[in-house]
């Protein structure tokens, strides 16, 4: 059990439909919504009080994106795309939430990213933003890194194709060979033992397995890095349903369908410490987890709400 889920409408006091992006503790989220014409994309703070900010605003017809979120000491941080006639533009942006203090761009100087839904598309350390790039070189990828306060950008060109995990890791990105994971500030590599049926995912502390059988059954275990620990995850019936392993080392996030439940899923807890699968809503239809907070809508129309569970206090 841990605290009741925090409950966000899916619509802001002015009637657009809002979708959370990065939920606090508090009940904070930055989220995106457009504006009353739909010719822009807003990015806005939404209080846990229902007081709405608005940060940022996008055309539409650019094909904004606001990703990768994360916090960094004190402050949310994201990046911003739009597509050009030409080529697109990146830049990466922080706010200090809970505040009257206006956002401001940390840079725009961040090559071709390689972003993958995953909280770690951004990483922070040490007073530094750390993301990935495509390099010019094949079969190479670009680490950036610039300060928080902003100033010139870092490059390293790392052999392989990557991508960025919790720090100092990386995680292979090819779909093909075995796993392997590789620390920036070393280049100590390990590989994850795997068998040509399965497909493995995996964070620097746990890996997630998906086996396919001769019948066409398919079935999720989690394991260490080194194989050991393998276990099986709740059944044939569940899929994943966040990217990322392990969320604080410890919870994988699955859904299940049901005949009840055609266009909505079933949203599941593993907690792989205690070995336990816990149900925590009976209809999910989209599902988001960063920071150790997790949250999903109850329906694809407008008037969905958000449901948002805080991981760390499962106990």
């Amino acid at each position: 059990r841990g605290q009741d889920p925090i409950i966000i409408p899916g619509v802001l006091p002015d009637g657009s439909p809002y979708t959370p992006l990065y939920v606090l503790p508090s009940g904070t989220s930055l989220g995106q919504a457009p504006n009353q014409d739909g010719s822009r994309l807003r990015l806005v703070e939404r209080a846990a009080d229902g007081k709405v900010r608005v940060l940022r605003q996008l055309p539409v017809a650019n094909t904004p994106q606001y990703v990768g979120f994360t916090e960094a000491e004190g402050e949310i941080v994201w990046a911003e795309s739009l597509a050009g006639d030409r080529e697109g533009r990146t830049e990466i942006w922080a706010v200090t939430p809970e505040s009257k203090t206006a956002p401001r761009r940390v840079t725009a100087d961040t090559g071709d990213v390689v972003f993958s839904n995953s909280e770690y598309d951004i990483v922070a350390r040490n007073g530094r933003l750390h993301w990935l790039a495509v390099a010019t070189r094949t079969g190479h990828t670009e680490l950036r890194s610039v300060s928080l306060a902003g100033g010139a950008v870092t490059t390293r060109v790392v052999p392989g194709e990557w991508t960025l995990s919790a720090w100092p890791w990386l995680v292979s990105a090819s779909a093909s060979g075995p796993v392997r994971l590789r620390t920036v500030d070393t280049g100590r590599e390990l590989t994850v033992p795997t068998r040509p049926t399965e497909l493995v995912t995996c964070s620097p502390s746990w890996c997630r397995v998906l086996t396919h059988s001769d019948d066409g059954s398919t079935q999720l275990e989690v394991m260490r890095v080194d194989g050991s620990r393998r276990r099986p995850v709740a059944g044939d019936a569940v899929a994943v349903a966040v990217v990322d392993v392990a969320l604080l080392d410890r919870f994988e996030v699955l859904s299940a369908d049901t005949q009840a439940t055609a266009s909505r899923s079933q949203l599941l807890i593993y907690d792989i410490a205690t070995d336990r699968t816990v149900v925590i809503a009976e209809r999910a239809s989209t599902v988001q987890a960063r920071g150790g907070m997790v949250w999903w809508s109850t329906s694809p129309s407008k008037t969905s709400a958000w449901w948002v569970l805080n991981l760390r206090t499962l106990r």
